[in-house]
C-alpha cells in the first residue's frame, strides 16, 4: 500500500477521532461556534493563538505550506505558486498543483487578497518567515477568514513546521504516515552504509554561491544541502564562524580561493546539483577550480552529487534519500 493510500484510508479515523476528542492536536479544548456549526479550536501559530475548524473545508496555503498541505490532500481552494518545489512533486501533486487556482505568487507581497476572498475560504495558512509578515496586510486577510502563519525558522525546521501546518488543516494522520516512510527509509540508508561512513568527515558544497563575487556555499549540519543526509549518518563537521540567523546560523560563504582551508580536512564531500543532476553555475564554479581538485576528499575520490537538497516535507525528501543511496553506492565496493 502507498503512503498516499495509506493516509486516505486513516483520514476518516483521524477526523472522527479529532471531534470525539473535542480537543485539537495542540490540546486545545475545541468548541462549538457561535452560529452552532462546526466545531473550533484554539491553535498556537506565529501570529498568536487563533480559533480555526477542527475539519477545514476550504483551506488557502502559501509559501511552505503549500507542498506540505497538497501532499496531505488537505481541502484545498487556493495556493501561491511554488516554483521551487515543482521538481519534487509526484505527478499526482503536480497535478493537483496545476489545478489550484493561485491566488499569491512566489513572494509574500505577491498577495492577491481579492482572489483568496474569492476562494471563500474557512482557513488561510500562511508559510512564510515571520519577518516577511510584513508583506502581507494581515488585517485584511483576518476578514476573510482565520489566518494562521506558520513560517520557516532555520532549514532543518521542516520537520516540524510541516507537522504544524498538516495539524493545522485537519491532516494530522496523513502526515504521519510521510513521515513514518521516511524514517523507515533513512533507517534502511544508515544500516546500509552505517560502516562506510561511521570514519568520515564530510563537507558540503551548497548551491547559493555568488560567482559575482567568487564566494562559494559552504553548508555545515542542519542546512539544506546537509539535513537529510545526516538522517542517512552522514557527519558533517565544523561550524559556520558567525551566525547571522536562519540559514546563516548553518552556512557561509567563504571566498573561492579559502577552498582549502574551508574543505582541507573533510575525509569526504557532498554536494548539490539541481533535479536533472547537472550543478547549477554557483557549484560549477567550484568543481572547475583547481583547489578543488587538489582537495584531499577529491583526490581519494570520495565527493557526492546530492539532489533534491531543498525538500521541505516527508514525501519529497524520500526523493533526496533515493539520490543519496545512488551517490553513496560506490562507497559499498571499495
Amino acid at each position: 500500500m502507498s503512503v498516499r493510500q495509506h493516509r486516505r484510508l486513516t483520514v476518516a479515523a483521524a477526523l472522527a477521532l479529532a471531534v470525539l476528542t473535542g480537543c485539537g492536536s495542540d490540546g486545545a479544548e475545541t468548541a462549538a461556534t457561535s452560529g452552532g456549526g462546526s466545531e473550533t479550536r484554539v491553535f498556537a501559530a506565529d501570529n498568536g493563538e487563533i480559533s480555526i475548524p477542527v475539519d477545514p473545508k476550504r483551506v488557502v496555503a502559501t509559501g511552505y505550506a503549500v507542498p506540505v498541505l497538497i501532499e496531505a490532500d488537505a481541502a484545498l481552494v487556493g495556493i501561491s505558486t511554488w516554483k521551487r518545489g515543482l521538481a519534487m512533486m509526484t505527478e499526482q501533486d503536480r497535478a493537483t498543483y496545476d489545478r489550484l487556482s493561485k491566488v499569491a505568487g512566489e513572494a509574500a507581497a505577491e498577495t492577491n487578497y481579492e482572489a483568496i476572498a474569492a476562494a471563500k475560504p474557512d482557513l488561510i495558512v500562511i508559510g512564510v518567515p515571520k519577518p516577511v509578515l510584513g508583506d502581507i496586510d494581515m488585517k485584511r486577510l483576518e476578514s476573510i477568514a482565520p489566518v494562521v502563519a506558520i513560517g520557516p525558522t532555520v532549514p532543518d525546521a521542516w520537520r516540524e513546521l510541516s507537522r504544524r501546518q498538516s495539524d493545522a488543516a485537519g491532516r494530522t494522520e496523513h502526515f504521519q504516515a510521510a513521515k513514518d516512510a521516511y524514517e523507515k527509509k533513512a533507517g534502511e540508508l544508515k544500516a546500509k552504509y552505517g560502516t562506510a561512513l561511521a570514519s568520515l568527515k564530510f563537507g558540503h558544497v551548497g548551491s547559493y554561491g555568488d560567482i559575482s563575487k567568487g564566494t562559494f556555499q559552504r553548508e555545515f549540519a542542519k542546512a539544506w544541502g546537509t539535513n537529510i543526509a545526516q538522517d542517512a549518518g552522514v557527519t558533517y563537521y565544523g561550524e559556520v564562524k558567525e551566525k547571522g540567523g536562519g540559514g546563516r546560523d548553518v552556512s557561509e560563504y567563504p571566498a573561492l580561493e579559502e577552498l582549502p582551508e574551508s574543505l582541507g580536512e573533510a575525509d569526504a564531500i557532498t554536494y548539490t546539483v539541481q533535479p536533472d543532476g547537472t550543478p547549477a553555475e554557483a557549484v560549477k564554479q567550484v568543481l572547475d577550480s583547481a583547489l578543488w581538485k587538489n582537495l584531499p576528499a577529491v583526490k581519494a575520490g570520495r565527493v557526492f552529487p546530492i539532489q533534491y537538497t531543498e525538500a521541505a516535507t516527508y514525501e519529497s525528501a524520500l526523493k533526496t534519500l533515493d539520490s543519496i543511496d545512488r551517490a553513496f553506492a560506490p562507497l559499498l565496493t571499495r
